[in-house]
């Protein structure tokens, strides 16, 4: 339990990237030196080789933590979330990944992610999740999840398309022949969404999006929906029986059958994610893609 009248961080690292574990090491002896107390989940304690008298293990119920800070890549944050989320507590990323969207510092910034901790000197930006529910076709609710990214909607198996009714606010819309549905955030816009072709939306929209996967239709193409609305997939009845399967975020996965209906709407707790500057998402664009600003004519004259 957390020292009385001591300051606790939750720190979740990933494990299996050395630059990850010695960046969560130097980021613990930042806040030793500040004699603030560095909370790690009891399994991560062996592999991250930290004690001392200002290291504990992570109890998931203390209602003293302030704050969780991820050293990883987007899964990793992706992991903390899971915690975080339900108990409205900021998460700070610093990323050590690939593109690391969700992350609001790099590896060579541990000295500024400490002193800003240090200081509370974050902002908060909340950003919409998804509330996810599966019903069976009797209309009882057998599964429940949520999403910081997306919810996919995909076959189960290769050699036939999965055949759903899509419906908004409970009108039907279309019916697709298709490798599957993706319901997004504006977060997730930036991740699979994407790269099935769905636009970036900006972190301060309100919004889902519903885009198709490989849909054999005339009507198959990206929408975007208000906040207040609600999105439904019908798995519909198919000779063949083929089931399909659910997953949140690519972590949390379950198996849908023929007549099973996946119901998504926002939900009531909002990604709370720390940041150190209020650098507009614009910039961030840019950065994570690297997108050539001066466009291809521009850098054929810098040539």
């Amino acid at each position: 339990m957390t020292t009385s009248g001591k300051r606790t961080v939750a720190v979740l690292t990933h494990v299996h990237r050395p630059s990850a574990i010695e960046a969560a090491r130097r980021f613990a002896d930042g806040l030793a030196a500040c004699d603030v107390i560095t909370a790690v989940p009891e399994k991560d304690l062996g592999e991250l080789a930290l004690s001392g008298p200002t290291i504990e293990p992570l109890d998931l119920d203390d209602p003293d933590v302030e704050i969780l800070v991820v050293f990883g890549g987007d899964g990793t944050i992706l992991r903390g979330s899971e915690w975080a989320l339900q108990r409205d507590i900021p998460v700070l990323g610093v990323n050590l990944g690939h593109v690391g969207f969700l992350a609001e510092a790099d590896s060579h910034e541990i000295d500024a992610v400490v002193q800003h901790v240090v200081d509370r000197s974050w902002v908060v930006e909340e950003r919409l999740t998804a509330e996810v529910v599966v019903e069976d076709e009797h209309g009882e609710e057998v599964w429940r999840s949520f999403a910081v990214n997306e919810v996919s909607i995909e076959k189960a198996a290769r050699e036939r398309m999965l055949e759903v009714l899509v419906s908004i606010d409970d009108r039907p819309l279309s019916r697709w022949g298709c490798d599957g549905v993706l319901i997004s955030t504006p977060t997730g816009s930036t991740a699979y969404a994407f790269s099935a072709g769905g636009p970036v939306v900006w972190p301060g929209v309100e919004a889902l999006l519903v885009v198709p996967l490989s849909a054999h239709a005339l009507f198959a193409r990206p929408m975007v929906m208000g906040p207040q609305s609600t999105i439904a997939v019908e798995v519909v009845r198919d000779p063949a029986d083929l089931d399909g399967i659910v997953w949140c975020d690519g972590r949390r996965s379950f198996e849908i059958q023929q007549g099973m209906r996946v119901t998504v709407h926002s939900n009531e707790h909002r990604l709370r994610l720390a940041r150190m500057s209020q650098a507009p998402f614009t910039d961030r664009l840019v950065k994570k893609f690297g997108l050539r600003v001066e466009g291809w004519r521009g850098a054929a004259r810098a040539d």
